[in-house]
């Protein structure tokens, strides 16, 4: 089918308002249901957990749309489609498929050793303590009904300020990084100018960190990227260099913010399981599982492409067709979880989720995001024992984005 096609599509919330209602509209509908993404691009999207896993671990199933996906030609005709190649239109882990991912890869992994998170963990421990000291200072007044917003105060800061130091992004380039792994998760303006603005930052704000750290080599992952070689004296180039980079920033912060904001928001607004938490009785591994479940940082990725005709069910998927990774509506699947599968259960034992990507593709920064959430979640708790929200959990606001699942602000207050 091409975009001419007349075929009903199930048109994604450009600004992910409501993912869970909209994951159980699409089950309904069938395993996997044709959708439209924002701008128009058609796509595929699973709808349940074993339909998604199944997909995900295909080899018919690539991320290299240069190869693999029909309208991979087109993109030029439709100015809308231009925000996905931030996601599509780049050369990295996440866009490439068999001996191309496996040499990136290769060549990538080697700077996240489970040695290196170790490594990083006082580094952690440290950055959480000062934050929350900042927090306690300004609580002073929370006694007294001030509202802080932890996601400005807390979740985002620690995430951002390790990825920065473990890339030895400067200070003088830090708000620009972050502004610029903003606007790729934001999904809610397909226009020409945003997708624009989005190249011309990755080139300028990217580009910089290179062009610094070629000239002033560190100890940072930016200075080993830029010198690795393989065994066969394999590098990564230029252009690998600056989307690998693109890559690795933004999935290492943007993804610990929401999984910390959102277990925070999980826990004040089921307060028996927060104490049962804070007792021992159950573990904060489960906290981070069931919220990576629920919750899980990544809703919706795109694209993978079907490399062959695909059968799912009665649905055939054609050669060349887009599919988009549906983390949220896995794990809030019924099939799998239960009837209670909309339910944050921290008891649930939820550890098969696929927040963190599975096969080939799994997150290689999944180690150090889960250090950060069990270092900061504990000691925040610890620190705020009569932590509330300030707002009902109806009030909290969704991020702009069918991609990111997280809250634009947290606010709460500190005060018993």
């Amino acid at each position: 089918m091409t975009v001419t096609d007349r075929i009903d599509r199930f048109a994604i919330d450009p600004f992910g308002a409501d993912i869970p209602g909209e994951s159980a509209r699409l089950r309904a509908l069938g395993p996997i249901v044709p959708v439209e993404l924002p701008g128009g691009i058609p796509a595929w999207a699973p709808t349940g957990y074993d339909t998604l896993k199944e997909l995900i671990l295909d080899p018919q199933v690539s991320k290299d749309p240069r190869l693999h996906w029909r309208l991979w030609p087109e993109i030029g005709e439709h100015p809308s489609w231009g925000w996905i190649l931030g996601w599509v239109g780049v050369v990295n882990m996440l866009s490439t498929y068999g001996a191309d991912h496996t040499r990136l890869r290769r060549l990538v992994a080697p700077s996240f050793t489970q040695r290196r998170t170790e490594m990083m963990r006082p580094r952690v421990e440290a950055i959480t303590a000062e934050l929350l000291d900042a927090l306690d200072a300004d609580g002073e007044d929370g006694a007294d009904g001030a509202v802080v917003d932890l996601k400005a105060g807390f979740a985002h800061p620690l995430p951002m300020r390790m990825i920065c130091e473990l890339f030895g992004v400067p200070e003088e380039l830090r708000e620009a990084t972050g502004t610029l792994i903003a606007a790729i998760m934001d999904t809610s303006d397909p226009s020409p100018e945003h997708a624009a603005f989005v190249q011309q930052q990755i080139g300028t704000v990217l580009g910089a960190l290179i062009a610094h750290r070629r000239e002033h080599p560190g100890d940072d992952l930016t200075t080993e990227l830029i010198r690795v070689r393989d065994e066969d004296g394999d590098r990564l180039s230029d252009e690998e260099l600056l989307y690998t980079l693109l890559l690795v920033i933004g999935a290492g912060f943007e993804t610990t913010v929401n999984l910390i904001g959102n277990a925070v928001v999980a826990l004040l607004t089921h307060p028996e399981q927060l104490a049962a938490v804070r007792s021992g009785e159950i573990g904060w591994d489960a906290v981070i599982d069931e919220t990576l479940r629920v919750h899980p940082s990544i809703a919706s990725l795109p694209l993978r492409f079907a490399v062959s005709d695909i059968k799912v069910g009665d649905v055939t998927v054609p050669a060349g067709d887009a599919i988009i990774t549906t983390y949220a509506a896995a794990g809030l699947d019924p099939m799998h979880y239960g009837p209670d599968a909309d339910t944050f259960d921290a008891s649930r034992g939820a550890d098969d989720h696929m927040a963190f990507g599975i096969g080939v593709h799994r997150c290689i920064g999944a180690p150090l995001a889960r250090v950060e959430a069990l270092t900061a979640l504990p000691a925040l708790f610890d620190r705020f024992p009569d932590m509330r929200l300030a707002v009902g959990e109806d009030a909290l606001r969704q991020v702009p984005s069918f991609i990111a699942f997280g809250w634009r602000e947290i606010p709460v207050r500190f005060g018993a």
